[in-house]
């Protein structure tokens, strides 16, 4: 379990957002860090279908703070 995974697992048991569908915390938190990465594909191959690259946001705001 990554360290974010775990940071999550964490969360979702501190607050018992787990208690809702009877699903354990880990098993929650991996769902949803799978969800971020299908996300993260999906918004990235659409940017190359409209013929965009893809910036990272620590890119994007280096940038933003040299014309700052």
């Amino acid at each position: 379990m990554s360290e974010f995974q775990e940071g999550l697992r964490a969360l979702i048991n501190r607050h018992s957002k787990e208690n809702g569908s009877n699903t354990p915390d880990f098993i929650l938190a991996e769902y949803l860090t799978s969800c971020l990465e299908a996300f993260e594909t999906a918004t990235n191959e659409r940017q190359g279908w409209y013929g965009i690259n893809p910036t990272k946001i620590s890119e994007a705001f280096a940038v933003q703070e040299k014309k700052g």
